[in-house]
């Protein structure tokens, strides 16, 4: 059994991880508001990450960052503050869990660090402009942690297209977006949350000990191909 921590599983990719992991592992989940679900194998701490202090947790195998934001505007029309929130919830809010919870996970059984990006840190994508710059300060953070903990702690991240979410409700908001959003996708779809927890067990499992630093990205097919 392994301990895995989770930033922000109490919804979308992060609780299906979560739930993914519970029948088998220890799961500590950390996010403003508790999963909807009761398990003997999961302990909740109810925080923001970004503002309150994390809690001590002496066993650590796995740590899992999950929480995003989607905001889409022009360039005209994002202020700075627009692009320091982003950054903040999506990477030094990653750090600063790194930072608190690195000692203990350095000890951990096959330690792991899973961050999150987006298909738009390399697919050029209008209205982007401040997610992708957070997600691409992300992709660094794994290339960097990951050459300087190589022999200790992996460090992966995945790259998911757009994903059927509470987050992602209203650009998935009726049947003619979703049918639109298909067909902007090589492969003719977009992605589950299950989908991505599958690859996030994937990473954090012995059978993925050869990999770190690497970007993995979900696309269907927007990211790769040219059709």
């Amino acid at each position: 059994m392994k301990n895995i921590v989770i930033i922000g599983g109490s919804k979308g990719i992060g609780n299906a991880i979560l739930l993914q992991q519970l029948e088998t592992n220890k799961v500590y989940n950390i996010s403003r508001n508790a999963p909807e679900i009761t398990h003997q194998n999961l302990k909740h701490y109810s925080l923001d990450v970004l503002q309150d202090e994390l809690p001590e947790i002496e066993n650590i195998d796995c740590l899992i960052y999950c929480p995003g934001s989607i905001n889409l505007k022009p360039i005209g029309s994002l202020s700075i503050d627009d692009f320091r929130k982003d950054f903040e919830i999506n990477l030094i809010g990653a750090i600063k869990t790194i930072q608190k919870y690195l000692p203990v996970l350095k000890k951990g059984n096959n330690p792991s660090i899973v961050l999150f990006s987006t298909v738009a840190a390399k697919l050029g994508m209008p209205f982007h402009a401040s997610i992708a710059t957070a997600k691409a300060g992300v992709e660094g953070l794994v290339k960097s942690l990951g050459a300087e903990l190589a022999s200790v702690v992996r460090v992966n991240a995945i790259a998911p297209t757009i994903t059927e979410t509470s987050l992602s409700a209203g650009i998935l908001r009726n049947d003619r977006m979703k049918e639109n959003m298909m067909e902007r996708h090589p492969m003719k779809n977009y992605l589950k949350p299950e989908e991505v927890a599958q690859m996030a067990n994937y990473l954090i499992s012995d059978h993925a000990k050869s990999i770190s630093g690497q970007i993995f990205e979900m696309d269907y097919g927007i990211v790769t191909f040219k059709i």
